[in-house]
């Protein structure tokens, strides 16, 4: 992160700050104009929190709670206050499961302002043990088992059976409570705080969950991790597993038609900086990034809690298309499911001190193209050296908005 980023998040609107009570200190919120996901509130940089509006279902008639990110009608995002993502559309081509056809529940007579129960075929289960073991190299990891698992039946995707609109509704808790938000026995693992109440006339229920930094267009992200289709990636992303999403629409898509991907771009073995803070300029080997680096230094073999979030280290990955509203080109190529493409830095350009931080999807394909980043161990880089999707939608942006690629190339590993 730059300077000027750091400065910016000194100068968020006054407006947005308020009083942590328990701690004595200033909370600075990021003021509302940073969100890319509208519906959210209290988004906290530091502690890299963010409050959403929590939603009421039932699977087998047992009570779950969702939140909703993204729709693939902009009209019906606008009003949800979420995000518009028009290639949700393509969810189901060739992979009709990975989109859930849910019904809503008859509201009762006398309902004078409340939203519908949505019933879903299928759900996590969030009971198993998340393990990470990161060995003595970091990654791959020893072991890596996820604290959430997807039924037969789970997709985030949903459709609302006599609609064609695909909604991005990932299931974050399970029951009626009280709710596991230490160990996340019935949570997911970035949920730090419930409060069911449905109080619709002020907040309605709502969900405190763990943000992961990143970054896009060269600037500093915060987005939620939420499922993952490969086992390794949802515990690293602290995400449910759902392998069905590797269907999706389809391998290398991006910005090509049918595609329902956005590509999202990790190091294996950037910089680290064991020491680092998430906005710490000050690491003595440069900027923190890569999975061998959260591996061994992000505390990913922790739970996530109230009191640690701060503490919670990402592998910053750089996003591809970030959806502002004023920039309809990103918005309209922008997909919550991120297609993975994983470089690792070649002895070549860790001889020659390039292997920096990134944080824009074009100066990373620019190494690539120089022959100084290639698919993991020496592969050929893109999306089949991995196979494996993310859903994670963003939250907000930190400092200045993500409006322009740092680096000019052509070169985009199109076969």
């Amino acid at each position: 992160m730059t300077g000027a980023a750091i400065l910016a998040l000194t100068a968020i609107s006054i407006a947005d700050r308020t009083r942590d009570a328990r701690a004595g200190a200033q909370t600075v919120y990021l003021a509302a104009d940073h969100l890319s996901l509208e519906s959210a509130r209290d988004v906290d940089p530091v502690k890299q929190t963010a409050v959403l509006p929590l939603h009421r279902g039932k699977h087998d008639g047992k009570t779950v709670w969702f939140i909703v990110t993204d729709a693939s009608d902009m009209g019906l995002a606008r009003d949800l206050n979420i995000m518009y993502a028009p290639k949700l559309a393509n969810m189901a081509i060739n992979c009709p499961k990975c989109v859930q056809t849910v019904t809503l529940e008859a509201v009762p007579k006398k309902n004078t302002f409340s939203e519908a129960v949505v019933d879903f075929p299928g759900a996590p289960d969030f009971s198993p043990t998340r393990v990470w073991d990161s060995g003595a190299k970091g990654f791959p990891p020893l072991k890596a088992q996820p604290g959430a698992v997807g039924d037969a039946n789970y997709s985030p995707f949903i459709r609302i059976a006599g609609s064609d609109v695909i909604y991005n509704a990932a299931i974050v808790a399970t029951g009626d409570g009280p709710f596991d938000i230490i160990h996340h026995t019935n949570t997911q693992d970035h949920v730090v705080g419930m409060d069911t109440t449905p109080d619709y006339d002020k907040d309605g229920p709502e969900v405190t969950m763990q943000l992961t930094h990143g970054f896009d267009s060269g600037q500093p992200i915060l987005y939620i991790s939420t499922e993952a289709s490969d086992p390794v990636a949802a515990t690293l992303e602290r995400a449910t597993y759902v392998p069905l999403l590797a269907k999706a629409s389809f391998l290398g898509g991006d910005d090509f038609m049918g595609s329902a991907r956005e590509r999202i771009f990790a190091m294996v073995n950037g910089p680290r900086a064991a020491k680092a803070k998430p906005f710490d300029l000050s690491a003595k080997d440069g900027q923190a990034q890569g999975l061998v680096e959260v591996s061994l230094d992000g505390n990913l073999a922790a739970d996530t809690t109230p009191a640690n979030t701060s503490q919670i280290r990402s592998s910053n990955n750089i996003q591809g298309d970030f959806p502002l509203r004023s920039q309809p080109r990103h918005e309209f190529s922008y997909s919550p499911l991120w297609d993975a493409q994983v470089g690792q830095w070649t002895p070549q350009a860790i001889a020659q001190g390039k292997a920096v931080q990134l944080n824009d999807e074009n100066q990373m394909l620019e190494f690539v193209r120089q022959g100084l980043i290639t698919g993991p161990m020496g592969a050929k880089f893109g999306s089949g050296a991995m196979g494996f999707v993310i859903n994670c939608p963003p939250v907000a942006y930190l400092a200045d908005p993500p409006l322009k690629d740092t680096t000019d190339t052509d070169f985009q590993q199109i076969p």
